[in-house]
This record gives structure tokens, C-alpha cells and sequence, in this order.
């Protein structure tokens, strides 16, 4: 097909290293439409390549824009909420399967373990924080999993200006400045994190921490790891 890219084929043909990616997104849609219209797109990128959807499980905001639009596309969806937060962040019918967990560590590391790869799509203080743990995970080599920004209008040039100055001024290692990638646009991300590689662990010696099937929150080594 004329003007098609690498990324729309592999799309189509419905290609992907993932089985599950987690998205984290605010439970806002946010003052621009390219927001919303970024949340449809990735939904419907997710669907061309057969990925099943991991996200926060509230019905407002992008939250349930990016869950309407897998959902709609035949794509299964998988939300994880906190019991208490059920009242505050679902509206009327959610989609798909609703896991519900005792409270915020619980949820993350269930979308963390449940997922292959990591999307943070524009959204507020829970999306930052999400998406920086997460980070911080593959950091302390906790996983190896792939993490992107979507960009939409320039959001997270903050973020990325925030990165590159922390690596200029020694806070950040060079090599650790590449745990995630970025883009504007939905394909071209997807396409990124699907060609992603880790970045080696520096000390092989270092702890390997794992998430238990049976215990869903923080275990006692990653308490530890994190609090030195």
C-alpha cells in the first residue's frame, strides 16, 4: 500500500512480542482532544496487533477512553482498582474484567506483573507517579520490560528535558537515560517499544528481585531495595 511505514505493517498483519501492555493515564480527559484522540488511537493500535489491554480500571477520563476503544475493537481489557476507589473513579457499566485489590501497591505491582510492556499516555500526579516507579523498577533491574511515553502535543517535554538534566548533572547514568523510550504518535511508539532491548545490568552480582503470584503488592526485598 502507497505511504504505508514498517510499523502500519506490522500492525495490520497483527504482529507483537506482547500479550498484555499496561497503560497509565488520568482519570481526566484533560483540557485538549488530542488527548482523547491520542487514548482512541492507541486503543485501536493495541487491537490491530492482538495486545490485550492492563489499566488502572476507572470508566472517566482517558482511563476509560483507552478502555472503550480496546474494548469496542474486540480486544480483551483487564482493570485493576482499589476497592476504595471504585465510588470515585467508575461511572455507570465498566468494560472487560475488574480486578479489585485492597489498595494502590497492590494495584500497580498487579498491572506490573500482569503486563508485558508499559504505555503512559498524558495524565496527572498517579500517572507520573506510576510511570516513575515503574522506571525505578527497571532501574534496580526489578524487570526488563519495555516502557514508553506517548508525547502527545509535546506533555511529557517536561519529563524528558527533567531526564536529560539529571543525566547532565550526574544523577542519572547515560545508559540508564535509555529504560524508556518516547514518541508523538501511538504506531510509531508501539513500534519502538516492540523493538526495544534492555539496557545491561551494569553489576551482575546485583539482587534480582521478582513479583509473587501469591502475594500482589510490595514483598519485604522490594521494601528493602527501595528504602536505602
Amino acid at each position: 500500500m502507497e505511504g504505508a511505514t514498517e510499523n502500519d505493517g506490522d500492525a495490520v498483519a497483527g504482529r507483537s512480542r506482547f500479550r498484555r501492555v499496561c497503560v497509565f493515564c488520568g482519570s481526566s480527559s484533560g483540557r485538549r482532544s488530542s488527548y482523547r484522540d491520542a487514548a482512541v488511537k492507541l486503543g485501536k493500535e493495541l487491537v490491530a496487533r492482538k495486545v490485550d489491554l492492563v489499566y488502572g480500571g476507572g470508566s472517566l477520563g482517558l482511563m476509560g477512553v483507552v478502555s472503550e476503544a480496546v474494548h469496542k475493537g474486540g480486544g480483551h481489557v483487564i482493570g485493576v482498582i482499589p476497592t476504595s476507589l471504585m465510588g470515585k473513579e467508575i461511572t455507570g457499566e465498566t468494560v472487560g474484567e475488574v480486578r479489585a485489590v485492597a489498595g494502590m501497591h497492590q494495584r500497580k505491582a498487579e498491572m506490573a506483573r500482569t503486563a508485558d510492556a508499559f504505555i503512559a499516555l498524558p495524565g496527572g500526579y498517579g500517572t507520573l507517579e506510576e510511570l516513575l516507579e515503574i522506571i525505578t523498577w527497571a532501574q534496580l533491574g526489578i524487570h526488563s520490560k519495555p516502557v514508553g511515553l506517548l508525547n502527545v502535543d509535546g506533555y511529557y517535554d517536561f519529563l524528558l528535558a527533567f531526564v536529560d538534566k539529571a543525566v547532565e548533572d550526574g544523577f542519572i547514568k547515560p545508559a540508564q537515560r535509555h529504560i524508556f523510550v518516547s514518541a508523538p504518535d501511538a504506531g510509531d511508539l508501539v513500534h519502538k517499544l516492540e523493538e526495544f532491548e534492555a539496557v545491561p545490568e551494569e553489576d551482575p552480582a546485583a539482587a534480582k528481585l521478582r513479583w509473587e503470584a501469591e502475594q500482589v503488592g510490595y514483598n519485604a526485598a522490594l521494601q528493602a531495595e527501595t528504602a536505602r
